[in-house]
């Protein structure tokens, strides 16, 4: 029986997995373009474990049942090239024999220059007696000059292709564009651009049915829901999810895959499960572009352009994608920056909470006699009265000289980022009440709006976290809340509002309870300065 695989390319014998036809089409006739012309240059871009490789070899597989001996087809690996004991292009050279003897079998000698290196794939003076077909994986893991030297090399080929017989080539990796940090502009600029996209909401429940008719085991088709929801169809988080389902967390292949084993496999992925992939994710989150991300965090409307380096640079890496909203005021459609899914937000924001804030509080969350009975009172789950704990809290730090809000990022206008309250109320409430409840965000819209929510048994609690902007934009947020909370069938709902300012007089006003369509809105003030 096969079986999901989740680290490196897919075999269609040995793991689940679908076909992607049309995807495979696209690519084959791109590099075989005009048979007797040539064919295309072009990159395969998409972010880590989404099927670039797998893509690849379908392709020469595909190419080579279709055209028999009509192309020499040769799939080239950057990925074990070593170039960092002397200058990176004389050693890229010098790697060129092993790279041709693994790629097409053939011996050669180390070109002298570039010049040599070029006359690999010369009509006459070549290696070749028929046009080539060439698919370079992990392209860009190389160093920029020698990225710079080689695409130029390619530019310079395939503007001569009457002289050259690389018929067709493939740049496989992240970076759609290639030889953008050349001091010469772009000079890959002949390319096309291929995007492997994630997997449709279709291809997600082929793969779990898949599973289920060969294994027999009922997968229940809200957990297939679940796991494109969470994942938005990553292929390789799917494949992991879908090997922690059906076999580390299986209950039995006598029980029905359900909610229940998936919340229990979701819950276990967050904080216990290693995967390569989310690794990856959260190192370059917390990089060079992590006060962008903090922004995303505490806001909805950041706006998406390909033009910004940090934009450019987390789409790229899979870290966030966009959406395109209804037309602005001036009627333009507007694109808004989304983290690429769900698991991806969770993960890095966990991974956020522990660098600023840490998993421990430097005093007690709460009093040493405070049985929270108030809080968890038999009739229903008081919020506010949790949320009071909190601010408490924040002033048994102030009184021992702790600052929370030392040294944590801020804005241009020298406030603090919002999403830093998330994180330190996140972790605050893990402490103080995380063994008696269930403490999570939640991320209802994707692109930057976080919830916690907390589960007592059957009693439910939200918190939405705002920073104070003014007046209106407080009583916008009260409105905001209570639509909320009616859409989630709650009759009210806690407003974590972050104030500037330390005046009590202030904070007393703003702490306010509303009445708005049904919902009970209840702000409690924090003093952040």
């Amino acid at each position: 029986m096969r079986r999901f695989h989740s680290y490196g390319p897919v075999n269609s014998q040995l793991h689940f997995c679908v076909e992607r036809n049309e995807l495979v089409n696209q690519c084959m006739n791109q590099l075989v373009g005009e048979p007797e012309e040539g064919g295309h240059y072009f990159t395969i871009w998409a972010p880590r474990q989404t099927g670039k490789t797998w893509l690849m070899r379908q392709v020469k597989r595909r190419i080579e049942e279709t055209y028999k001996d009509r192309f020499i087809l040769g799939a080239m690996s950057m990925q074990g090239v070593v170039l960092e004991d002397e200058e990176p292009e004389n050693a890229f050279l010098k790697w060129t024999p092993h790279l041709v003897r693994d790629t097409f079998g053939l011996k050669i000698d180390t070109p002298r220059d570039w010049k040599e290196w070029i006359d690999i794939f010369h009509e006459t003076e070549g290696l070749f007696d028929r046009p080539v077909i060439l698919f370079i994986d992990e392209f860009d893991s190389l160093p920029p000059g020698v990225i710079d030297r080689l695409v130029t090399i390619f530019r310079d080929m395939f503007l001569k292709h009457e002289t050259y017989l690389l018929h067709g080539l493939a740049l496989i990796g992240v970076r759609a564009v290639l030889g953008v940090e050349s001091d010469r502009g772009s000079p890959f600029n002949i390319q096309r651009s291929l995007h492997v996209p994630n997997l449709t909401p279709e291809e997600v429940e082929e793969l779990l049915l898949q599973y289920q008719e060969e294994s027999g085991q009922v997968v229940e088709r809200e957990v297939i829901r679940k796991m494109y929801e969470t994942t938005r169809g990553q292929p390789g988080l799917v494949s992991w999810f879908g090997e922690l389902l059906t076999e580390k967390f299986n209950p039995g292949k006598d029980k029905l895959i359900n909610l229940y084993v998936w919340e229990r496999v979701y819950r276990r992925a967050c904080t216990t499960e290693w995967n390569n992939t989310v690794l990856n994710l959260t190192k370059k989150a917390k990089g060079e572009y992590k006060e962008h991300v903090l922004e995303l965090f505490g806001r909805s409307d950041v706006r998406f352009t390909l033009r910004a380096d940090w934009c450019n640079y987390l789409y790229l890496n899979g870290i966030i994608d966009f959406e395109t909203t209804t037309a602005d005021t001036f009627g333009a459609d507007v694109s808004i920056c989304r983290f690429s899914c769900p698991f991806v937000q969770q993960c890095i924001y966990d991974t956020l909470t522990y660098d600023l804030v840490g998993d421990r509080t430097p005093i007690l969350a709460l009093e040493p006699l405070d049985d929270l009975s108030d809080v968890f009172d038999g009739s229903g789950f008081d919020v506010p009265a949790l949320l009071r704990r909190y601010n408490a809290y924040l002033v048994r730090l102030n009184a021992k000289g702790i600052s929370p809000w030392k040294d944590q990022p801020r804005r241009s206008d020298l406030h603090l980022r919002e999403a830093v309250g998330h994180f330190h109320l996140y972790a605050w409430l893990q402490s103080a009440v995380g063994r008696r409840c269930i403490v999570s965000p939640e991320f209802p819209t994707g692109n930057g709006k976080v919830d916690l929510h907390l589960e007592f048994g059957e009693k439910q609690g939200i918190i939405e976290v705002k920073s104070f902007v003014d007046a209106s934009e407080a009583k916008r947020a009260r409105g905001q809340a209570a639509d909320y909370a009616k859409n989630l069938g709650l009759d009210n709902v806690t407003l974590a509002l972050f104030v500037p300012v330390d005046d009590e007089d202030v904070m007393e006003k703003l702490s306010v309870e509303q009445v708005i369509d049904g919902v009970r809105v209840t702000v409690i003030a924090i003093s952040w300065t």
